[in-house]
Formats: structure tokens, sequence, C-alpha cells
């Protein structure tokens, strides 16, 4: 059928619409306006065209009014609190599909199902779930799906608004929003925006909220307590030895250092030191990253550190997450699940955070 326009099969003409039908005109035929009719078709071609022009006009309006309400909508569905956080105490992790279930248990799935919400907020479990919440940020936030990943930054605001609240764990969530910022900007910048579900003003928001937070933490001030009572430094130094020994990070024995020169003094005993190698590392490991000072002593302190360079520490939680190996049922320990074993502490075996995820690795 002829169309309005140049013919791409003839340059240099075009068709128009008579009274008598479709006919075929050159360029100067156009210009020199040869008869009346020629000239009327002219004028209704311009007509045609003109209309045309305005119903895009009218299509483009309405497309960049839909596309500012879909970006005012996904802001609004991003700030809306909705009930996000389920309260299942135990799941059932199937691997495969049967006769019974179809399907398998994803990351995401577990993420969103379980009762992190009063993890949270249980002081034995508060590190486990910030150590899973980091190992998910390094390398398995683009596996989860949108409402799990939506999920994790609820968690996220969360666990930062306690922190802030309580004063408590500042630095583990420090290292936390670093690491799932520099994963984001890896995701959005280089590998792309699809590996993330959802409008990408969306996660640049929430990139802007990482900041905030992360100003937030910068600008925490610790109060001083009003007791009157005793405190640690009033203790015997034997006694505040034993206190010391109780804590498992080298970055804790540096900060209670710098309140005052007596503690300092106590954190530089070697024996701390050696424990905390001991306890964090094999002994091959310590032979490797021998470090002898002129007096011919063993540097604990700075092998310490230079042994967490190189290898992982070791991870020790009060609660964590277990699985049953008999009847597939993750749950939390001090959670009972529905065992058809004999002896089922025998069937439960306790995961760590990198345990966990590695459980939904088909």
């Amino acid at each position: 059928m002829p169309f309005l326009g140049q013919d791409w099969r003839s340059p240099g003409q075009s068709w128009v619409k008579t009274e008598e039908g479709w006919k075929r005109t050159t360029t100067d035929d156009k210009y020199n306006n040869v008869s009346g009719d020629s000239t009327k078709s002219l004028s209704f071609c311009k007509e045609e065209q003109e209309e045309c022009f305005s119903k895009e006009n009218l299509l483009l309006s309405l497309s960049y009014d839909m596309a500012a309400k879909k970006r005012k909508k996904d802001q609004t569905n991003n700030n809306t609190k909705v009930p996000y956080f389920h309260r299942e105490k135990w799941i059932y992790v199937h691997k495969g599909s049967t006769k019974e279930r179809h399907g398998y248990c994803t990351l995401g799935e577990a993420f969103n199902r379980l009762d992190f919400c009063s993890a949270i907020k249980d002081t034995r479990r508060f590190n486990y779930v910030v150590r899973l919440l980091e190992l998910i940020a390094k390398s398995q936030l683009p596996s989860l799906s949108g409402v799990a990943q939506k999920n994790y930054m609820n968690i996220l605001e969360r666990v930062v608004q306690k922190v802030l609240d309580d004063q408590q764990n500042v630095r583990p969530i420090k290292e936390l929003l670093q690491t799932l910022y520099v994963s984001l900007c890896g995701l959005v910048q280089d590998m792309g925006k699809s590996v993330l579900v959802g409008n990408i003003n969306i996660w640049m928001h929430r990139m802007e909220n990482i900041l905030q937070w992360q100003q937030q933490l910068d600008n925490i001030q610790i109060n001083r307590p009003t007791s009157t009572g005793m405190t640690l430094i009033d203790l015997p130094a034997s006694l505040q030895l034993n206190i010391m020994q109780c804590l498992s990070d080298g970055r804790d024995l540096v900060s209670l250092g710098q309140v005052c020169p007596e503690l300092g003094a106590l954190t530089e005993d070697r024996l701390l030191w050696k424990r905390l190698c001991h306890y964090h590392f094999t002994d091959r490991q310590i032979r490797k990253r021998l470090m002898v000072s002129d007096k011919g002593h063993l540097e604990w302190k700075k092998m310490y550190f230079k042994l967490s360079r190189c290898y992982p520490h070791r991870e020790q939680y009060s609660d964590t997450l277990h699985f049953c190996t008999h009847c597939h049922i993750l749950f939390w320990k001090d959670t009972n699940h529905p065992c058809t074993a004999n002896n089922p502490e025998s069937c439960t075996v306790s995961l760590s955070p990198q345990d966990f995820i590695n459980l939904f690795k088909f």
C-alpha cells in the first residue's frame, strides 16, 4: 500500500492522496504547483503530517508521564514499611523435586522465611547475623530474589538502628557497610544493573542510605557511664588480665590499651597475644610466620596481626543455625523441630555463616 513520505524504491518521488486516489509525484511537481489539484493535495498532505506529529507528541507526553509515575511509584515502594519479616523458627530444605515436593529451597527463600527479626534483638545471635550479611554482601547478593534483596536491606537498616541505639558493635557494622557499598559499586558499574532486581534508581538511593549510615556511625559518641562504683581501672592487675583474656579480637585489646597508660602496659603482655595466636591459628600457620625480636623473644603481637592478614580468624558464636541431616530441617539452636529420628542430637550439625551459604549451592 502506498504511504506518505519519500518512497525508498524511487528516490525523489513521493505518494500523495488526491480525490481520484493515490498518485506518485516528483519534487518538481511539488514546487512548481502545476495544477490546483496538486496544490490541494499537498495542503491535504501537510494537514495529515501535522495531525501525525500532534499524535506523536501526545504519545511522547503520555510516555513521559508514565515514566515519571513509575519512578515515583518505585520510590514509594522503596520507602514503604511493609511487614517483610517472617517468624518461622525452622524451615525444610529440599534440594530436588520429589513426588511430594516440587522445586528446591534457595538461599533467598531461606533468608526470607527464617526468623532473623528476633535474631537481631538477641545478643547471642547478633554477631552471627552480621557475619551472614557480610558474606552475602561479598558474593551472594545477585543470587537473591527481588524480595530477598529488599528484605536484606530492611534487615540491615534494623541492624544499623540497633547499633545507633545501643552504641555497641560499631566496628563490625562499619566493616559490613563498607563491604556492601564496594560490592554495590561493582555490580552497578562494572557488571551492569541487570544483576540487581529492580530499578537502578532504587539501588542508587540505597547506596546513598549506606553513606548516610556510615556518617551516623562515624559521628556516634559513646557516653561515659554515670555510675560511681568500681571500674575496670580500680581492679587489681591480675583480674584485669583475666578479663583481657576473654577478648577474642586483637583490635579490642589495642582499643582497651588506649584508655589509660596502666591498661596500655597490660595489653602489651606477651601471654595475651600468644593466647590469641593459638586460639585463631594452627601451629603450622604460626611456624610459617615466626618473628623474633632482637632479644630472641617471639613477637606475638606482631605475629598476630601478620597472621590476621594471611589467614581467616576462628569464628565462634553463642548461638548458630543448625541443620538436621535426617529430616533436612534448618533451625535455630534453642528451637525444637519435628525430627523423626531416634536420637535427634546425633543428626544435628552446627552451621557457621559460610556453611549456611554453602548449604544452598547445588
